[in-house]
């Protein structure tokens, strides 16, 4: 994250609801550190996706030589079954790596989730409270609860297999539109730093597989990607309410300064910064940018006007 700049906890970015005074983009901003960018995610995306794609699809031939398509079928979890009939008394290895796995992405989807809070809090999308971390960890401590928080609210459901159809397919849209938002600012601002630059034939053609599954799912399940699509435009609301409207009464300001600043105590958190320098260059970006939400009218002080 770079250095801290502890900011005491009555930061004044803590009266807006989508603070444009919390940190944003710089110069040298990220949202998410990765030292070496370009050696080290490159080198991310080469091992990890053939790994991957080698003990997947020799994983499914092992299924396939050793059982048969009735009981593939029959199984309600293929690797238990397929442990059971060939590793006799080791067969626990199986759920075992199985609930491992499981684990595994549950941690990878809370790293990520819980970044995409602390990003969008930082852009100002979201409430500024998100966009803090730790004071000594460094760990976006709000974010990572409010994902908690958000992650219990679904598992109400008690169709699981409904919800997994839910979010599989709004994740599998964003996915499409955050990769023509590559396209797009490729070809509107061509010159702005990318740390990653790749060629626009791989984001074409990925986009090309995209619009045919969705255009499948949509004919097959539409139901399913109806109600996901309703749920989705439920954050059009907020967005306005947060965001768009910029003039909100005092009285509302003042309870998210409030609410903010509880839990600032709570957590320990503050503010992220890359140094004065960088904190001064982020402030002037952002008030060419964005007007805040709030603003207190400057009180002058008659001792210090010069006497007649």
């Amino acid at each position: 994250m770079g250095q801290l700049l502890q900011r005491p906890m009555g930061h004044p970015g803590s009266r807006y609801l989508h603070s444009w005074e919390a940190p944003g983009p710089g110069s040298d901003h990220h949202h998410g550190y990765c030292a070496d960018m370009q050696r080290n995610l490159p080198r991310a995306i080469f091992i990890s996706i053939p790994l991957v794609t080698f003990v997947y699809v020799f994983a499914n031939i092992a299924y396939v030589t050793a059982m048969s398509p009735q009981e593939l079928l029959a199984s309600n979890a293929v690797a238990v079954t397929f442990g059971e009939k060939l590793l006799g008394v080791m067969a626990w290895i199986m759920p075992i790596s199985v609930a491992l796995s499981t684990f595994g992405g549950v941690n990878g989807s809370l790293f990520t989730s819980s970044r995409l809070f602390f990003a969008g809090a930082r852009e100002g999308h979201l409430p500024s409270v998100l966009a803090m971390i730790h004071v000594k960890r460094c760990t976006p401590i709000p974010a990572l609860l409010f994902t908690c928080l958000s992650t219990l609210l679904m598992l109400v459901t008690s169709d699981m297999y409904t919800l997994i159809n839910y979010v599989g397919f709004i994740n599998y849209l964003f996915y499409g539109v955050t990769v023509a938002g590559q396209i797009v600012l490729r070809w509107k601002k061509p010159d702005i730093p990318r740390p990653i630059k790749v060629s626009l034939l791989f984001p074409i053609i990925y986009l090309l597989f995209w619009a045919f599954l969705l255009i499948f799912s949509l004919w097959s399940e539409p139901v399913v990607c109806g109600i996901g699509l309703a749920i989705m435009l439920t954050g059009v609301p907020v967005y306005f309410l947060g965001v768009y409207w910029q003039h909100k009464p005092k009285c509302f300001n003042d309870f998210i300064k409030s609410l903010t600043l509880v839990s600032q105590k709570m957590c320990v958190v503050v503010y992220p910064q890359e140094g004065n320098s960088g904190a001064e260059e982020t402030t002037d970006d952002l008030e060419e940018q964005h007007k805040p939400i709030f603003e207190p009218t400057p009180v002058k002080d008659p001792d210090s006007e010069e006497q007649p």
